[in-house]
């Protein structure tokens, strides 16, 4: 049976506020899009004709940034998947992102924004599979710190 995963679980969000970040935290996005959107679940933003997946990201966005811009937050890479050179071949990703917010509390208010909510639709419509991986800077590895 294969998983897909679109949102968090009360469990890993439970576990991303255990962690207690403290300063800035950077969410790898790997996204996996529909060929074509599925707006069964927020109909009210579909458009009047059938779009791909990859549209229906794109109105995500252009509906998200200005919510993500006013929380601080920035994103600082965006790039096209394929498959791993490591890892598992049949598993592969359309694109990539790098987003970085403030803090784990200017993430978690920026996702729970009432406005920004309401265009969260698109991103549904859109994805087929998604991971967000939350990353916070080390500097335990000892000689990485130099690259």
């Amino acid at each position: 049976m294969t998983n897909y995963y679109l949102e968090p679980t009360q469990e890993s969000g439970a576990a991303f506020f255990t962690r207690n970040i403290s300063g800035p935290v950077v969410m790898l996005n790997l996204l996996r899009f529909r060929e074509v959107a599925d707006y069964s679940a927020s109909p009210e933003l579909a458009p009047n004709e059938p779009i791909s997946g990859r549209e229906a990201y794109q109105k995500y966005i252009e509906h998200t940034t200005p919510f993500l811009t006013e929380s601080g937050g920035e994103g600082i890479f965006l790039g096209e998947g394929g498959p791993y050179l490591i890892g598992p071949q049949d598993e592969q990703w359309d694109l990539v992102m790098l987003v970085r917010h403030k803090s784990a509390a200017e993430f978690m208010a920026f996702a729970s924004n009432e406005a920004y909510l309401a265009g969260v639709g698109h991103r549904t419509a859109a994805l087929e599979d998604s991971r967000l991986l939350p990353i916070v800077e080390s500097s335990n590895i000892s000689g990485l710190s130099k690259w």
